[in-house]
């Protein structure tokens, strides 16, 4: 639609019909240029969806492995290793392997007090070595000393194990408190008497070593 002036300076409003539609604007493709891309080629493979049931088969597995005897080798060697990997969490003195009596910080100040400290029960397995030889001995009088020796030595395991009961509930009511500080007596000393080498959880601080 446009506007003409007309006679008399009056506008008047013309009007005019599109053309018809060419060929070339009446033709549409079907299929756009990404489409066709989609499309197999020719020549290539095409791939079929599994079914569901397909897929269950392909992924089921038996739950006993047909060949019993390797079966049972593969869960003893699961096993062993288990059983190596608590070994070595425990002598480390890693909290995941320890039994109930040695876990908690309270138990790891002991034992490192105690591996810190020189006690007179370190001695008394090599003590009780000796005694035991001396035993043998057919003279009356050696007998008679042996045991002299063993029951003076163990009189003096039992007051050093009494001072080092009360010098550690000194130590412990300093660091964490008078709540934690009583009832490690007896696992102090069950520590203490033994070797160095023999104790478990493995020492981690040396002699006369200040434990944190």
């Amino acid at each position: 639609m446009r506007t003409i002036l007309g006679v008399g300076g009056r506008a008047a409003a013309v009007g005019w019909v599109d053309p018809a539609p060419s060929e070339k604007d009446l033709h549409v493709p079907l299929f756009s240029r990404s489409d066709a891309s989609k499309q197999p080629q020719p020549g290539t493979e095409v791939r079929r969806t599994p079914k569901q049931s397909e897929q269950v088969a392909r992924n089921r597995r038996p739950l006993v492995p047909e060949d019993r005897k390797e079966a049972r080798r593969q869960v003893q060697e699961k096993m062993r290793s288990e059983r190596e990997k608590a070994r070595r969490g425990f002598e480390s003195g890693d909290e995941k392997y320890l039994p109930a009596r040695d876990k908690g910080p309270v138990r790891r100040y002991v034992r490192d007090w105690v591996d810190a400290r020189l006690s007179i029960g370190t001695a008394a397995m090599p003590m009780m070595i000796v005694v035991l030889v001396m035993t043998f001995v057919n003279d009356p009088q050696w007998r008679l000393i042996a045991n002299l020796v063993l029951w003076g030595f163990v009189a003096v395991v039992v007051l050093d194990s009494v001072v080092m009961a009360w010098q550690l509930r000194r130590a412990l009511r300093a660091k964490f408190g008078e709540k934690d500080a009583k009832g490690h007596g007896w696992y102090a000393t069950m520590r203490a008497v033994q070797l160095p080498f023999m104790r478990m959880p493995k020492p981690k601080t040396k002699l006369f070593q200040q434990p944190e």
